[in-house]
């Protein structure tokens, strides 16, 4: 059962798992301006994080995207960078008015920046995404037509998708180059690991580290406990590797870094 801290009250809500009903999540985007920014893109990463955790529960999603007032320029370098983070896109992107009708009803969950207020959110539970801010071109402030963590600069933005799922979904970021690097690093160490336990026969995930994981997941969306559990698994020599490969796969549905990239491919 998914549980959400709901960003009005402080108070958790728990989201029956129904396969029946459909899960309705509202995903508030940037409005108006020259373009977005990185807090933008964090916003449609916990919602992809959501919509994942819920999917692996046997849920059905709907997630509607509304940018209003969203130039066509910022919005397809928009697109291109959520496509480059690995985002799932959503069902529908429309206005703010038209959301609830493309929704079929009211939203169970809104997904939306800190800067765009609760006033106006009725119904269901609010998920408040923390502040994002890329120091690495320590860049003027304001929004540009695209952010300086664009598809186009770097050759693996899921990366950046590791620093951000470095923090619960209401903590700010600061993104660093170091944290980049170290992401970086992170994350071609855990695929060749991955690729190398692949080799050998497979063995079940064991009970408590999927409780682990399970629990993550479901407890408001803790990535950060379910990354520490794969720390843990990576560097435990009591467990076979067919077991640690089965684990980072099963997270990685909901974590989206591409950990079994390196599989059947030319090792260095």
């Amino acid at each position: 059962m998914l549980r959400l801290r709901d960003g009005r009250t402080g108070s958790y809500v728990e989201l029956a798992a129904d396969p029946s009903t459909p899960l309705r999540v509202w995903i508030h985007g940037p409005s108006a301006g020259p373009g977005f920014s990185l807090a933008d893109l964090r916003v449609l990463l916990v919602a992809d994080v959501l919509t994942r955790s819920a999917e692996l529960r046997g849920l059905q999603v709907i997630a509607v995207l509304t940018t209003a007032d969203l130039p066509p320029g910022p919005l397809a370098a928009l697109e291109r960078n959520a496509s480059a983070l690995g985002l799932h896109p959503p069902a529908a992107r429309t206005s703010p008015g038209e959301a609830e009708a493309v929704l079929g009803g009211s939203a169970d969950v809104h997904v939306a920046g800190y800067a765009a207020g609760s006033g106006h959110y009725r119904d269901g539970v609010l998920i408040y995404v923390g502040s994002a801010h890329d120091m690495t071109q320590q860049a003027a402030g304001g929004r540009a037509a695209e952010p300086a963590v664009s598809a186009g600069d770097r050759p693996d933005l899921l990366a950046l998708r590791l620093v951000l799922l470095s923090r619960r979904p209401g903590q700010p970021v600061e993104l660093t180059q170091a944290a980049l690097a170290d992401a970086g690093q992170t994350l071609s160490r855990w695929r060749r690991r991955v690729a190398e336990w692949a080799d050998g026969p497979s063995r079940p995930i064991p009970a408590e580290v999927a409780r682990e994981i399970a629990t993550a997941f479901d407890d408001d969306l803790n990535t950060v406990a379910t990354l520490a559990v794969l720390h843990k698994v990576e560097t435990d020599h009591g467990l076979h590797t067919g077991a640690k490969f089965e684990t980072f796969a099963f997270a990685d549905r909901v974590l989206g870094l591409e950990l079994v990239r390196e599989i059947g491919r030319p090792r260095q």
